[in-house]
């Protein structure tokens, strides 16, 4: 009877030896959990210095904007691209600041225009080229876009209205001077590029 007892004493031992380790190691989870929460919302929370008077100030999660940065990048490319003046040193600048949110897709269709005459073709008929964006359609999963503008060619004798439309993908890259937003347009291609509109001007 005392052995029993003994083995009984033993066995409830046992019982609130394991139920209090599991105890300890569930509270450790979860104080592990929460803390690891409460960190990452106070990694998002930066202060501004005003009159050495500290103030809160949210951090936005970069993943929240990057539609809108997706857009932007893909904007101000198409923009440096093709909305040129006859200066063959505007234009070789404008092209510069181009290629740095681009693959090598963009100096191919570069040389593809250069190579045509495109280029030569704005300086020799004081051409002005100006792109108005209509809409970047965004697929965020494949990282997929394609862009519909419009480009004016205001040439000495007419004004030629031509719509523009391109696809391409964008990749994540770290963020620059030269690349504010962090995004670069690969498998650039241009799908439709046709006149719209060819107005002759007066030319008396």
């Amino acid at each position: 009877m005392i052995i029993k007892n003994i083995e009984d004493k033993i066995r409830l031992a046992a019982i609130v030896a394991i139920g209090s380790l599991l105890t300890a190691l569930i509270i450790v989870a979860v104080n592990c959990f929460y803390s690891y929460r409460l960190i990452a919302a106070s990694q998002r929370n930066i202060y501004i210095l005003d009159n050495n008077v500290p103030i809160l100030a949210k951090q936005t999660d970069m993943q929240m904007n990057r539609p809108a940065e997706y857009r932007a990048e893909v904007d101000v490319f198409h923009s440096l691209f093709f909305s040129l003046t006859p200066d063959d040193k505007y234009m070789e600048y404008q092209m510069k600041k181009a290629m740095y949110l681009i693959d090598e897709s963009g100096m191919q269709q570069y040389n593809d225009l250069k190579e045509k005459g495109f280029f030569n073709s704005i300086l020799s008929s004081s051409s002005v080229l100006t792109l108005q964006t209509d809409s970047i359609v965004l697929d965020m999963q494949k990282r997929y876009f394609r862009y519909f503008g419009k480009l004016k060619i205001d040439r000495r004798s007419s004004t030629v209205i031509r719509s523009l439309i391109t696809e391409g993908y964008l990749k994540d890259i770290p963020r620059s001077d030269n690349n504010p937003h962090g995004v670069i347009i690969t498998n650039w291609k241009t799908l439709e590029n046709k006149d719209l509109e060819d107005v002759e001007k007066n030319t008396f």
